[in-house]
């Protein structure tokens, strides 16, 4: 199996496939990335570059990604040539263009916030009625990078003079987030749903809950709508739906991952199967694993401190390993700066009170931060 990108996701990825005896071949721009020391062999290499995707993936049985932005082009000739490649080309270069995801809701009745496509901040003027809004990078953008709230006329100095979509501001409750898979034979399943706490600074998930706080009801709309994207999109692999739901109770799509995905880091230890060995049931054509939670659980990603840059220097780590049910996963990163996600901690207990009180312990425990 090759995996393009060898970030922590691949990484995770890597540890599952061990057990089922796939050989992992990774390519990744950085010599020093996670997945480097853990897959059969490692290649530096460009994965957004055509030849340098076609060389690494000629020689093997089934390609997989970690990250969307790669080469698409590279990764339709290799369907071409009969290769296994999974999620499709065609689905990552719809996800890839965040306006293309847009419009996939919108011609499959898929609920999400009203939009509008801009190609030039110059056009903004002609949206003022449409205010406000959050500007978003068609391509490129992740994390929290790439976007931007445009609230009134004054802030369109800032805007990105790029290809965007215009979303209107949604007045949201919470949100929440489902993970399905679907294998070659449209066996599809899904985990419960969780709830995400976001970083205001970072704009990345600091918590994540799971169960998830919403009623039945939103549960079973949730849910049926995650499963709604994946068929639609006849996709094979894991899938992330990320959803808002709103003050009124409704609930809207926000955006899609076609991967293993941080909103559901907490399955390796709170539910049956982890998404990572779903991941590989699926692309492998095998059957789902069950997805029911096993104990309630919160998992606290643990980003690198404001102010420190350098070689990482994880404090607190004895401490928050003496305290029943917290499982710590290290990304393998040599280097941290502010707010990149250096790993992550999952805290499973008896309770989602007594999970979401050990988890603030943790998280006062463990810091990132760096020499320098």
């Amino acid at each position: 199996m090759g995996i393009l990108g060898g970030g922590q996701l691949g990484r995770m990825l890597i540890q599952k496939a061990i057990d089922f005896n796939i050989s992992t071949f990774v390519m990744d721009p950085d010599q020093d990335a996670p997945c480097r020391d853990l897959c059969t062999a490692f290649r530096v290499g460009n994965f957004k570059n055509f030849e340098e995707v076609m060389a690494f993936g000629e020689s093997m049985d089934i390609l997989t990604v970690e990250i969307e932005h790669v080469n698409v082009d590279a990764l339709d000739e290799l369907e071409r040539m009969g290769k296994l490649v999974f999620p499709q080309p065609k689905i990552l270069r719809m996800i890839q263009d965040k306006g293309l995801q847009k419009e996939f809701y919108r011609l499959n009745s898929i609920p999400t916030a009203e939009f509008r496509l801009i190609e030039r901040a110059d056009e903004l003027p002609g949206f003022k009625d449409f205010l406000p809004v959050m500007q978003k990078m068609r391509k490129s953008g992740y994390d929290g990078k790439g976007v931007t709230p445009l609230r009134t006329e004054k802030d369109f100095e800032k805007a990105f003079n790029e290809p965007s979509v215009l979303e209107k501001f949604i007045d949201f409750d919470k949100e929440i987030a489902v993970i399905v898979s679907r294998n070659s034979d449209g066996v599809v399943s899904n985990y419960p749903v969780v709830e995400l706490e976001f970083n205001s600074e970072a704009n990345l998930v600091e918590f994540l809950y799971s169960p998830g706080n919403v009623t039945d009801e939103q549960s079973a709309e949730a849910i049926s709508i995650a499963r709604k994207v994946i068929e639609k999109l006849n996709m094979v692999g894991i899938l992330a739906v990320e959803m808002f739901v709103t003050k009124q109770g409704n609930i809207l799509v926000n955006e899609i991952a076609p991967r293993p995905h941080n909103s559901g880091h907490q399955t390796i230890e709170g539910n049956i199967t982890s998404q990572y060995e779903q991941h590989l049931r699926a692309i492998f054509n095998l059957a789902p694993g069950a997805t029911q939670i096993t104990r309630p659980s919160v998992m606290v990603n643990l980003l690198g401190e404001k102010g420190h840059s350098g070689d990482a220097i994880y404090e607190g780590f004895d401490e928050a390993l003496s305290i029943p049910g917290v499982h710590v996963h290290l990304y393998g990163k040599k280097i941290t700066k502010p707010f990149r996600k250096m790993g992550h901690v999952t805290v499973t207990a008896d309770t989602l009170e007594e999970a979401k009180y050990l988890s603030l312990k943790v998280r006062s425990l463990i810091k990132v931060t760096s020499d320098q």
